[in-house]
């Protein structure tokens, strides 16, 4: 039952370590004018490797999460890594936000500050947040399962169990991508625990359509759109899904190509023009993420979650989950199912918006605007509870 506080601190032979090997990278050949057709382009990698070499700062990425509070507690064998903000006003509501993958929880601590403190934003004390992010099991600080098979559905318990040991019987919930996937299985298995749940994957996790299931003209394009994207852009979903471990020895062995492996997802997921070559992010957001996979040596076990997904139970024809739903569209085409898919699970959908920017890493990209719309939803549900 303990929970103890933890600190961030890489070894110095680690990063010297991860310098030696920068520096002996050994780069592939490129065709001519290949641009974005073939991955993510040569010259780009090399600007990224000479940064992430010689200016890039982890001290100050280690500086940056210390800053909040972070901490650690062994559940079911599994020691979860977790940061732990209260809120500032009179009553705030618990939430409970996992990251999403390739991610962690560095991506989310912009959006700290604006949940937790909301008075200082022109917001209203009122709708403060006690802010809990974990490390997904798997991920970053977190252990990384010993066992295979452990899935969504397991994280999920995991982390009802780290809401409980903390003193929240009931919480919020915001995610997306498999933060989404927990969250919305979390909402079946355990309804009475979540007050609401907020998500930019609204259609994570899918209800089960069939043959002869159905469906509105709507869901049958958006089915289709999914379809193509998949084959377009979802061939690392497949190789996740059936050989993880062959994948893993170059991920793991190779910071270069780890970089290259996440950041390529990074820029895709976030930018409406693949063609344009100016990164969303800045590089010490995009090195510190992909410096946390690198020192933790995460990225198989959490690519492992793709392979784990054979043996969730994921829903079936009569599942639906009553927790109020709000729902938050961003920009990526195949992550806006229609609102009659989405009923489908979440018959009770409180909120349905456009963000009107930003894409799967939203709160990265647009933290106060995010906040803004997570701040609404949980005040119409608390509004909704008290009548």
């Amino acid at each position: 039952m303990e929970i103890s506080p933890f600190e961030v601190r890489i070894s110095e032979k680690a990063l010297s370590d991860l310098k030696k090997r920068l520096a002996l990278t050994r780069y592939p050949d490129e065709p001519a004018n290949a641009g974005w057709n073939y991955g993510i382009p040569l010259d780009d990698m090399k600007t990224i490797i000479s940064y992430w070499q010689d200016e890039f700062d982890w001290r100050n990425a280690e500086k940056r999460i210390n800053a909040f509070a972070n901490f650690t507690t062994t559940i079911d064998g599994i020691t979860i890594h977790f940061i732990h903000e209260r809120g500032h006003g009179p009553n705030p509501t618990p939430l409970l936000i996992p990251h999403g993958w390739p991610s962690s929880i560095y991506e989310l601590l912009d959006l700290i500050p604006f949940l937790t403190d909301p008075e200082s934003f022109g917001g209203s004390p009122e709708a403060s947040f006690d802010v809990i992010i974990p490390s997904i099991p798997g991920h970053g600080f977190s252990d990384i399962p010993k066992e295979g098979h452990f899935e969504d559905r397991k994280a999920g318990q995991i982390l009802l169990k780290l809401m409980k040991r903390l003193g929240y019987d009931q919480f919020g919930i915001h995610g997306y991508d498999l933060g989404a996937s927990i969250a919305g299985l979390l909402c079946l298995d355990h309804p009475d625990n979540v007050i609401g749940y907020h998500t930019t994957s609204p259609g994570n996790p899918s209800p089960l359509i069939t043959d002869e299931t159905p469906m509105s003209t709507a869901e049958t394009e958006y089915l289709a759109l999914c379809k193509r994207w998949y084959a377009k852009e979802g061939g690392y979903a497949h190789s996740l899904s059936t050989k993880p471990q062959t994948y893993a020895y170059g991920l793991n062995d190779s910071p270069v190509g780890l970089a290259a492996f996440i950041i390529e997802k990074w820029h895709l997921w976030s930018m409406q023009n693949e063609e344009d070559t100016h990164y969303h992010f800045d590089l010490d957001t995009l090195l510190t993420n992909v410096s946390i996979y690198w020192f933790t040596e995460t990225i198989n076990s959490s690519n492992r979650f793709y392979y784990e997904g054979q043996y969730t139970q994921w829903p079936n024809k009569f599942d639906r989950s009553f927790v109020p739903l709000g729902v938050l569209l961003t920009s990526q085409a195949h992550e806006r199912p229609p609102k009659e898919y989405v009923e489908r699970l979440f018959p009770k959908i409180l909120r349905w918006e456009e963000l009107n920017t930003g894409g799967h890493f939203a709160a990265a990209e647009c933290p106060a605007l995010l906040a803004s719309h997570i701040r609404a939803f949980f005040s119409t549900v608390t509004d909704t509870t008290k009548e």
